[in-house]
């Protein structure tokens, strides 16, 4: 990976520098998805007021720039995300296809973690009301 790639966190709030939709949260209270969009598009006032009264982290993913050693879940040591070597060690795997994601190639958990992220991917949501104890895990920047 090159310093000057734009390397995107793929699980990132709706107020980081750069941040832009990149799907919407379908599924269940229990079993959220995310549908993804074929293009990223901006975060703006009117998009965040469509998730109204509600957190827009619970209706919509965001990606931005990886925010590298300012992330609670980046390692300088060794320059990687820890939440998506988590991800892949904790969450489950929902789909054994690629999803049909729009920021792949920029993606910081799919250079570092490759297809095993993507398979897990789905499931991430910015906001998780009910999260299983594996996705609290992965979450959490005290777990190794």
């Amino acid at each position: 990976m090159t310093s000057d790639k734009r390397v995107l966190c793929p699980s990132a709030p709706s107020d980081w520098d750069g941040s832009q939709v990149i799907g919407i949260v379908t599924g269940t209270l229990d079993k959220p998805e995310v549908a993804y969009l074929t293009s990223p598009q901006p975060v703006t006032d009117e998009l965040l007021d469509l998730a109204k009264p509600v957190d827009p982290g619970e209706v919509f993913r965001f990606s931005a720039p990886c925010s590298n050693t300012r992330c609670l879940h980046f390692s300088a040591d060794d320059s990687k995300c820890r939440f998506a070597e988590k991800v892949v060690r904790f969450a489950s795997v929902v789909t054994d296809k690629l999803p049909a994601c729009p920021i792949r190639t920029e993606c910081r958990w799919w250079q570092q973690e490759g297809k095993a992220a993507c398979f897990r991917c789905p499931q991430m949501v910015n906001i998780d009301l009910l999260p299983s104890e594996e996705l609290r895990m992965a979450a959490d920047p005290e777990v190794i």
